[in-house]
């Protein structure tokens, strides 16, 4: 399996909108996402290079896994 990498904040929102999530709001700098069955929202900040530990934090918070995330990233 690859490894992750950061991306930038337009890729990132993809994903997680292809992962079931919607946008509910633009908090200044950063997207909040939210999924019915998820307990806590997903903040994306809008940077050019997104973090691996901001990555990795929001995958955790959507339950998903690293396969989803390279399926996902591949259909991007």
């Amino acid at each position: 399996m690859p490894r992750l990498a950061p991306t930038d904040w337009k890729t990132q929102v993809k994903i997680f909108k292809a992962f079931g999530f919607k946008q509910e709001r633009v908090a200044a700098s950063h997207i909040v996402l939210i999924k019915p069955d998820v307990l806590r929202p997903v903040i994306i900040p809008k940077y050019p290079e997104v973090g691996l530990d901001i990555i990795q934090g929001n995958m955790r918070t959507a339950n998903m896994s690293r396969k989803q995330y390279f399926e996902l990233l591949a259909k991007i």
